[in-house]
């Protein structure tokens, strides 16, 4: 391959890695691939290459969204690091910031608050990062994100909570009743109900969790 054809070559894979839409990213894009092996090595020599920090694949997805679905802690770090932008949404509506919120993955989450997360910013079902959380019981995530400062009653496209759906859609024991207590004690409303007018405590007593019936009840719930 002569020099011309080497350049052309380099410049289609670069748009490709840009522009492109590929749910394969890490067989597309170097710095994608680095990203899911959580190579910071690798990443931090792509870079210094010229590589595109927040290039994106066929998903809409940077590197660092590619990290952090791994859970690549070291390679979310090193593109967190050099400024990779962790608000960026793929096709659909993921962040770094929203999808470590949702997994609980601590390490990552706690870097992009430290690096601008929007926390106004929501998912494709209309919720931030503390309603998915909540959901699946990762307490100390939501704990982490109340701190932030998370809205604690953003209402959802599904008319939930973050409370609401720690009650309709957890299992009732002791990660959602740690949960419960956080979101109460932030401030979280125990009145507000869901769109058909089913309250907190309602849904909780429907379920039988009695833990949950409880606290609620302490924070004047009626």
């Amino acid at each position: 391959m002569n020099r011309s054809l080497a350049m052309i070559a380099c410049i289609v894979l670069t748009f490709t890695c840009t522009r492109a839409i590929s749910k394969e990213s890490a067989n597309s894009c170097p710095l994608h691939a680095a990203a899911a092996a959580d190579n910071a090595a690798a990443i931090e020599k792509l870079l210094s290459e010229g590589a595109e920090l927040d290039a994106r694949d066929r998903s809409g997805s940077t590197a660092l969204l590619v990290a952090t679905r791994a859970n690549s802690v070291h390679a979310a770090r090193a593109l967190i690091e050099a400024g990779a932008n962790v608000n960026a949404q793929d096709n659909i509506h993921d962040s770094a910031y929203l999808y470590a919120g949702a997994r609980g993955h601590l390490d990552i989450l706690k870097m992009t608050l430290a690096h601008g997360a929007d926390l106004k910013s929501t998912n494709r079902y209309g919720g931030t990062a503390l309603i998915p959380a909540a959901e699946r019981g990762h307490v100390e995530t939501v704990r982490t994100l109340v701190e932030a400062g998370v809205d604690v009653d953003h209402v959802n496209n599904l008319g939930w909570t973050a409370l609401l759906e720690a009650i309709i859609l957890g299992r009732g024991g002791e990660q959602h009743q740690r949960i419960v207590d956080i979101l109460l004690a932030a401030g979280a409303s125990p009145y507000i109900a869901d769109r058909e007018g089913v309250s907190p405590l309602q849904h909780a007593r429907s379920r039988g969790y009695r833990e949950i019936e409880k606290a609620l009840l302490d924070a004047g719930a009626r």
